[in-house]
């Protein structure tokens, strides 16, 4: 079942499979917007807001990767890659560049469609109540465990929903290690070296906005033999 109402953006240059896609998503509950290319994309991101953008890789002119990038200059929008490539490689440079998912083409609609609610419900919810929020404290960095916000100092650091995910995975366990395999599980990501390989890569950005020197890592940090742990002060 779709996520309330959630509003999809499809970026595809093949009209059929953009057609396609859009039908199936309407079908199961979503609003869905479609874009031929990254620069039709890029108009209806200036004017509009959507909770979710599904993005071939294999573009003419401006590529899936590319846009991405540009993409996480100014928003943190779930961003799920499309692409027929099968190399580990371009996934994680897919990853790399800010995406929180991939699904490799071909695939089966329905696993489409299980892979975007699962990003959407790791979206951080919005919390009314304002009374004695959790806080960890990480040197210049404070995490809110309530509201699953981070901060340094009075500006608010932007988490992708990938990140805000794996903050909560780990304030649920200050002080404990967490093997790659136990973090994807808790992910709801498919079992497998790929998928904890992209583990590595989210620990990774995760550490260059929480981290004085992401090189040497002292809050999130790695255990030899065991996994990830926070460290909080």
């Amino acid at each position: 079942m779709a996520e309330a109402e959630a509003h999809l953006l499809i970026v595809d240059d093949d009209e059929r499979i953009r057609g396609l896609l859009q039908k199936f998503l309407i079908r199961n509950g979503f609003l869905v917007s479609a874009a031929r290319d990254a620069s039709h994309a890029r108009r209806l991101l200036s004017g509009l807001d959507f909770d979710m953008i599904i993005l071939d890789v294999m573009m003419p002119g401006e590529d899936g990767i590319s846009l991405t990038r540009g993409i996480r200059e100014t928003s943190q929008t779930p961003i799920l890659l499309l692409t027929a490539r099968a190399e580990t490689d371009d996934r994680i440079a897919g990853l790399e560049a800010g995406a929180d998912d991939y699904l490799a083409k071909p695939f089966e609609p329905k696993e489409l469609l299980l892979r975007i609610n699962a990003v959407l419900r790791r979206m951080p919810e919005v919390q009314v109540e304002e009374a004695f929020p959790k806080l960890l404290a990480l040197g210049d960095v404070r995490y809110d465990v309530e509201r699953g916000e981070m901060w340094r100092g009075e500006e608010l650091v932007r988490l992708t929903a990938t990140e805000s995910q794996l903050m909560r995975i780990f304030s649920g366990c200050p002080g404990e290690p967490l093997s790659r395999t136990k973090l994807v599980e808790e992910l709801g990501r498919d079992k497998g070296q790929a998928q904890e390989r992209a583990v590595d890569v989210q620990i990774t950005r995760l550490r260059r906005k929480l981290e004085n020197d992401p090189k040497q890592p002292r809050y999130l940090q790695t255990v030899r033999g065991a996994g990830y742990m926070l460290a909080p002060d």
